[in-house]
């Protein structure tokens, strides 16, 4: 649409919103001018009138046919009161004599007309009201392109391989989502042997997986490697306040699409417009409009032309099922969280433009990050090389990684916070117990540290435990003493003090979602049995579940939770009981150094007589 076309369709509705404008301010005149500076009256007799006269309370007198206004002589000049009363319908002759006896000023108004008075108010105000959107509309004018008469317009970008600056080397450990993109590059820049054996370059390719896994960068990959033009939008971009805006930048989307041919579409978080239709109240909303137009324009367009449709989302159990089908979004590449190997590649990726020690070991920062996203490493690598620079060095060390690591996962230190004696020997003694049950038991991971600094995530001190090795299943023994490390913290205050406190919160929490997970997803409970209760809401977003059973079931499965923890805390209090002397000492040693080290923890059970298994030594 040419700037001619916008000024011509622009006229109807400015002088629809004049004539509002207009309108309200006639409405406004009318309410407001009738009433506009006229005095107070207060109604009294026609005898109080003669007694106020009578009694030289009166200054002036106002007479007309029908009533007589007053004008007292007290009267308040901030809140002027005047009095009014009605004039006998029978003459009063002596009225006039007793008005010039007391002196009293009197007069009879002569009737003129404020026709032409309220016409000229009018005006004026009027006059102001079109000035005042004369001003603004002038200043919203130049905006208009962009505005009102774009809303049908696209507003993605094209965007070329060097605006991208990414490549296939700069993305780690999703070496699964780089090949089957790969296939959708080598098909654009080589369709010939495709094309030779009969196969068809599919329409569109589905990025799923949890958030920072690195979706929107493997696009921008693409994008850097196909060298074709690579329209990236948000899917949020198509939905506008007025039904059908959406539907038309979907047109315009796909037209400048294929006028670009061979090119690849972005669209990143597209659960914005492409969630499934199949409600009870069904609908005909904008974004339903606006998803049904993406729905023809793929089965429209010609792939053979070399238009590929990229997008992304990390809710796809919400999407239409007729987005997903084959014809329109044909592979659907999984992006998840990256393993042990997929971490340290990460690691070293994002630590090229850094200046690290020559004896940095990302294996050990790799195994600490269990379940970390490549966000999250991204953002340990520059939290290291900050504390670096803070610590006035000149390079990232090991050190300084390993303790990044710990501020993401727990915080930072607190030395704020000043904990009382008793409160210091209370969180002793927790976190001792904590590591000492975990080391007396045989299918636990390695203490790599334990310390009674307080953090900013409220957490007063924290055993971490660092696992050997990377392990893809759970046995039911291991999520069993898992449990029991959890009570441990609890169960030394509890034969320690012979009291409990509120540090033990978020270990029930823990312990508590373990033991229903045990019992409702993964059929670990003898009672309950092989059967699925708790059913995940969301493959890749946080681990809240809906229960599907009856009350009896529901109230079965309570039961077998609290007994399995409540076997866990036994077993912890038993255990530590069993072992007071050392929890003695290692708590007094704690209280002492306010860190130990895994090693350190090692070589003092060593020194009282237990000996911990290979890979449970610590680092």
């Amino acid at each position: 649409m040419d700037k001619k076309d916008n000024k011509k369709g622009f006229k109807i509705p400015v002088v629809i919103f004049y004539i509002l404008i207009l309108l309200v301010i006639f409405l406004v005149w009318l309410w407001l001018v009738p009433s506009a500076g006229k005095p107070t009256y207060k109604e009294i007799s026609y005898s109080e009138f003669i007694t106020m006269l009578n009694e030289d309370q009166i200054e002036k007198v106002e007479l007309t046919n029908t009533y007589i206004t007053i004008q007292p002589k007290d009267l308040d000049k901030k809140k002027p009161v005047y009095y009014r009363t009605g004039m006998l319908v029978v003459e009063d002759t002596d009225l006039v004599k007793l008005l010039i006896e007391k002196g009293v000023d009197f007069r009879s108004p002569i009737e003129t007309s404020t026709l032409w008075l309220s016409i000229l108010q009018l005006v004026v105000m009027m006059g102001i009201g079109v000035a005042g959107m004369f001003i603004i509309m002038r200043i919203f004018s130049r905006r208009m392109d962009a505005g009102v008469m774009s809303f049908g317009k696209n507003t993605s970008r094209i965007v070329g391989e060097k605006s991208t600056g990414k490549t296939f080397d700069d993305v780690a450990g999703q070496d699964e989502a780089k090949q089957a993109l790969r296939e959708i590059v080598d098909f654009l820049e080589n369709p010939g042997k495709y094309t030779e054996i009969g196969a068809k370059l599919p329409k569109g390719a589905l990025l799923v997986g949890p958030p920072g896994t690195g979706k929107t960068l493997l696009a921008k990959a693409v994008a850097g490697e196909a060298k074709v033009p690579f329209f990236s939008l948000s899917g949020s971009e198509f939905v506008e306040m007025f039904v059908g805006l959406g539907a038309s930048r979907v047109r315009d989307l796909f037209k400048q699409a294929v006028e670009h041919a061979p090119c690849i579409v972005f669209i990143d978080e597209i659960d914005a417009i492409g969630k499934t239709r199949d409600t009870m109240f069904g609908g005909n909303d904008e974004r339903e409009q606006t998803l049904n137009q993406l729905l023809a324009e793929m089965d429209g367009f010609d792939s053979s032309k070399g238009v590929v449709i990229l997008a992304a989302t990390n809710r796809p159990e919400v999407l239409d099922k007729a987005l997903l089908r084959p014809g329109r979004f044909d592979r659907r590449i999984i992006v998840d969280l990256p393993d042990l190997e997929g971490r340290k590649a990460i690691l070293a990726v994002h630590a090229k433009g850094v200046k690290m020690d020559e004896d940095i070991d990302f294996d050990a920062v790799a195994l600490a990050t269990a379940g970390a996203s490549g966000a999250d490493l991204e953002n340990i690598i520059n939290e290291a090389a900050i504390r670096s620079v803070r610590d006035g060095r000149t390079s990232v060390s090991q050190e300084e990684l390993l303790s990044a690591v710990e501020a993401v996962i727990a915080g930072e230190e607190k030395k704020s916070t000043v904990l009382t004696e008793a409160e210091k020997k209370t969180v002793a003694y927790h976190e001792i117990g904590h590591a000492l049950v975990s080391a007396l038991l045989t299918h636990t991971e390695p203490v790599s540290k334990i310390t009674i600094i307080p953090r900013t995530s409220g957490a007063l001190g924290y055993t971490l435990q660092t696992p050997k090795e990377e392990k893809h299943l759970m046995t039911r023994r291991e999520a069993i003493e898992e449990i029991t490390v959890f009570s441990g913290g609890r169960a030394s205050e509890e034969i320690v003090f012979g009291e409990i406190t509120t540090g033990a919160s978020n270990d029930i929490e823990k312990a508590t979602s373990i033991a229903r997970a045990m019992v409702t997803r993964f059929g670990m409970s003898e009672t309950i049995g092989f059967v699925n209760i708790d059913s995940r809401q969301s493959l890749y977003l946080g681990d809240g579940t809906s229960s599907d059973c009856s009350d009896e079931t529901a109230r079965e499965v309570d039961r077998e939770i609290r007994t399995i923890i409540g076997d866990c805390y036994s077993n912890a209090k038993r255990l530590l009981t069993e072992n007071r002397e050392i929890l003695d000492s290692l708590a007094a040693i704690l209280i002492e150094k306010e860190n130990i080290s895994g090693k350190e923890f090692a070589d003092l059970l060593e020194k009282k007589g237990i000996h911990l298994e290979p890979g449970k030594t610590g680092a």
